[in-house]
């Protein structure tokens, strides 16, 4: 059972070992988040929220929760409240850097676009950050580039999005990104 693998809705034990992922994935481009902030986003939509787990031990996580489409959170604020949007915003998805070049990215988007399907949300969008925008086009994802994503999302932020019914393709990775 050590290294059986599963992706699983967040549990409390689970935080500590997301804020250490999130941090390595994001502090060094600037864009790293209070726990607090994280966990309001799980609040917000806990069943659109997983962990990778590999054993007891948390090698990847993803938060989406309904979001207005063309609009996005704000980095570092926690939610107040969940929306209802026929739009499923990709908020984070960080795989661990000893797990990452396996598929395990794409089993945590195709478990969310499985949610979204049942949900009947029509589109998946999120903030394409550190360079990533080519990775998520690889899966289907489309820039909209007259969406300007504030400067707290860094220089070169894209917004993008896809329509929920089409199947990612490939393996997948790493997201504010990933």
């Amino acid at each position: 059972m050590g290294d059986s693998l599963s992706v699983r809705q967040i549990e409390e034990q689970d935080w500590e070992e997301i804020v250490l992922l999130e941090s390595r994935a994001y502090a060094p481009l600037g864009l790293s988040e209070e726990r607090a902030a994280l966990e309001s986003r799980a609040e917000a939509s806990p069943t659109t929220c997983f962990v990778l787990a590999r054993g007891p031990s948390v090698a990847g996580y993803l938060l989406a929760l309904p979001y207005p489409r063309f609009r996005y959170p704000g980095l570092g604020r926690p939610e107040r409240a969940g929306f209802q949007s026929d739009n499923l915003h990709l908020h984070d998805l960080v795989v661990a850097d000893q797990w990452r070049g396996q598929g395990f990215a794409g089993l945590l988007l195709g478990r969310l676009l499985a949610v979204a399907r049942e949900r009947r949300h029509a589109h998946l969008s999120l903030v394409a950050v550190g360079g990533s925008g080519a990775f998520w086009s690889r899966r289907g994802f489309r820039s909209h580039h007259e969406v300007d994503p504030p400067r707290h999302y860094g220089d070169d932020a894209v917004y993008m999005s896809r329509p929920v019914g089409d199947p990612p393709d490939g393996p997948a990775t790493h997201h504010r990104g990933d």
